[in-house]
């Protein structure tokens, strides 16, 4: 069966001026043309229609959708299974999303007032949640479902930070250390202690300015919050290095701090992966834990003899890192094949 452009434009809902302009990028070319000229298009050729509009759904541009179909192994039912993937993913926050509606509809024809602004910010930001995080993630996250009840410590933990930041106390106040260890507790409570749901979490707080408008978390206060919560470390620190060693770690500690939950996340993923410490993907991991390390210890190999001795003398310094043993076995043993040491 041979269709027209107008006939093919009609069926599948498209312009007849797209048709002719994915003609005229040579993106999609009727395979026919009937004794008066008009482009006739078959079932080949729809197929890959199907392909352009799948991919143009994925975000792709129109020239990397070019080039993605010269490849040979372009597969039109993994292109059809990731559409359904992606539809699924949509009905199920549409759903979420219809539930919340219905239960704020009920209270208000129930004569039931709440606070619309109030409401309405936390129904902004439960579907922010929805954006970043699976089903699973957000029914193992404590912080989102306290945020569908309104029940949490953050509102008041922020305006506490917020006006000591405003008022001008250094970081290195005792206050303000007391504060950041109240909130560094709650974050780990409230992520599962997971650096995955972290990570996550840190990308939606980078990403949705409109998110910290509404929970009042700037990048400033957290900043803040950071800087304080290091000082305890360093007053811990201090007592193990040298003057110079210290004046180093102090510049540089919290410098690359937000690529910490990343990188244990992603060590994280390989372990629940199967991968081992001297696999390929544990010796990468290994590599991007010790430039990390390196960005603040230094490269003296007594200097770092020093400070895992800290680490492994004082608990207090593993507050707040998200990594537990098992993490943290997997990536001694990664650096130690790195290094060459058995």
């Amino acid at each position: 069966m041979l269709l027209k452009v107008g006939e093919l434009a009609k069926k599948s809902g498209m312009t007849v001026r797209t048709l002719h302009h994915y003609d005229a990028i040579g993106l999609l070319t009727p395979s026919a043309r009937a004794d008066n000229g008009y482009r006739l298009y078959n079932r080949d050729d729809i197929a890959r229609l199907h392909r352009i509009q799948a991919l143009r759904g994925f975000g792709l541009s129109l020239a990397d959708i070019g080039a993605y179909l010269t490849r040979p192994d372009t597969s039109l039912a993994e292109l059809i299974a990731r559409q359904i993937d992606m539809l699924d993913r949509e009905v199920e926050r549409a759903m979420r999303l219809r539930a919340r509606l219905h239960d704020l509809h009920g209270m208000l024809m129930d004569g039931r007032e709440p606070e619309l602004a109030d409401w309405l910010n936390t129904l902004e930001l439960m579907t922010m949640f929805d954006r970043y995080f699976s089903q699973e993630e957000l029914d193992r996250m404590p912080m989102y479902r306290k945020s569908q009840t309104q029940q949490s410590e953050w509102p008041e933990l922020v305006a506490e930070v917020r006006a000591l930041m405003d008022a001008g106390a250094p970081p290195a106040d005792a206050r303000a250390r007391a504060l950041a260890d109240r909130w560094m507790t709650l974050l780990a409570r409230d992520t599962n202690n997971d650096p995955r749901l972290l990570a996550k979490l840190n990308r939606m707080h980078d990403n949705e300015p409109s998110m910290q408008a509404s929970i009042g978390i700037s990048p400033e206060l957290r900043d803040y919050v950071i800087r304080s919560f290091s000082e305890t470390k360093m007053a811990i620190y201090e007592r193990y290095l040298s003057a110079q060693e210290y004046r180093f770690l102090r510049e540089s500690y919290g410098k690359r701090a937000m690529e910490w939950p990343e990188l244990m996340a992603d060590v994280r993923d390989a372990i629940d992966a199967g991968a081992t410490p001297e696999s390929e993907r544990g010796q990468g991991l290994a590599r991007r834990w010790m430039e990390l390390f390196r960005s603040y210890a230094g490269d003296d190999p007594k200097t770092h003899a020093k400070i895992r001795e800290a680490l492994q003398r004082e608990p207090e310094l593993m507050k707040g890192s998200w990594a537990d043993e098992s993490l943290l076995a997997f990536v001694r043993e990664a650096v130690r094949e790195l290094a060459g040491v058995r």
